[in-house]
């Protein structure tokens, strides 16, 4: 079975992921997802934002993207390293192994894509300016 059978949630397109979707998704939105990225470091909130992609509500991070107010499928949340650490989304001890495989935030956002057989870290290059 492919890893992308395991995410079909969607009967309607039977063989497509809905991380196809995110995709499409993401490189719409790449460009605000951008400047909210860099506004979160240049404030000194955090050196390593990240965005939650979901469908569904979720209580981590606060929603800066409506799926339904821009006719899209996903809905992004912003967050911080720190945020997931507090709520024990990433364990304190694995705090370090996080910040040694996280991406230039300049070049690419760091997206906790939740999906109902759970969730990963995708880091998805920013469109070309």
């Amino acid at each position: 079975m492919n890893p992308e059978e395991l995410l079909n949630e969607n009967n309607n397109r039977k063989n497509e992921s809905p991380l196809k979707s995110l995709e499409t998704d993401l490189r719409l939105y790449s460009e605000s997802i951008r400047e909210i990225a860099v506004e979160i470091m240049v404030e000194g909130l955090s050196a390593y934002p990240i965005f939650i992609a979901h469908q569904h509500e979720v209580s981590l991070g606060e929603l800066i993207l409506n799926k339904d107010e821009l006719n899209t499928e996903w809905n992004i949340n912003a967050s911080t390293l720190e945020e997931f650490v507090e709520k024990g989304v990433i364990k304190k001890e694995l705090k370090q192994r996080f910040i040694d495989n996280y991406k230039n935030a300049h070049e690419f956002m760091c997206v906790f894509a939740i999906v109902p057989e759970g969730a990963n870290f995708i880091f998805f290059p920013y469109g070309k300016e």
